[in-house]
């Protein structure tokens, strides 16, 4: 005799199910797979009814959207006053490790139709940059080309297990480069 799941959401005695436990769980998953996980599998992970997981989220999208933004939230938070090559070092370098740490999410973050991750990293881009003064232009082009920098970076790290050979350190060099070019524009 089998006894099939219930519905919804989980008995009292049981973790309550809310979006935080369901962003947790699905994080850890994707840890652990490299991917984001599906919604049956995630279902299965908390010991609900896939549907339950619908009451939070509308649809799979508004889930991986959520799950990426949880995820970039987590990035360095950039301080203000301070030095902002130092500031700048920090994001990117913590950008990588996020990158790093969920193989999957680099690859999920390009093919996402929903700009709500990016965002995140961009403001907090431009708060650091913004004593700069650049114009609206090489503002674009400033985010454009550390970001395709950081995710080439971040994709080496990932094919490339042997960490003797390729670590965030390897980053300095052309991130000095880069601060000195944003400087010798003004």
């Amino acid at each position: 005799m089998t006894v099939k799941k219930k519905r919804g959401r989980p008995a009292g005695e049981k973790a309550q199910l809310g979006e935080e436990r369901i962003l947790s769980v699905a994080k850890s998953m994707m840890k652990q797979l490299g991917k984001i996980p599906s919604i049956r599998a995630l279902a299965s992970e908390l010991d609900v009814d896939a549907m339950a997981i619908y009451y939070y989220f509308k649809n799979k999208d508004a889930l991986l959207e959520a799950i990426t933004v949880s995820l970039i939230e987590d990035i360095y938070l950039p301080k203000t006053n301070e030095n902002w090559q130092h500031e700048l070092t920090q994001l990117a370098t913590s950008y990588v490790q996020l990158l790093k740490s969920y193989p999957g999410l680099l690859t999920t973050l390009l093919s996402m139709e929903s700009v709500s991750p990016a965002m995140v990293f961009i403001e907090r881009f431009k708060s650091i940059i913004a004593l700069l003064s650049l114009s609206e232009a090489e503002e674009r082009n400033a985010i454009d080309l550390l970001a395709d920098y950081l995710h080439g970076f971040a994709l080496a790290l990932n094919c490339n297990p042997n960490t003797d050979q390729l670590d965030e350190n390897m980053m300095t060099g052309p991130l000095s480069l880069y601060c000195r070019a944003l400087m010798s524009g003004q």
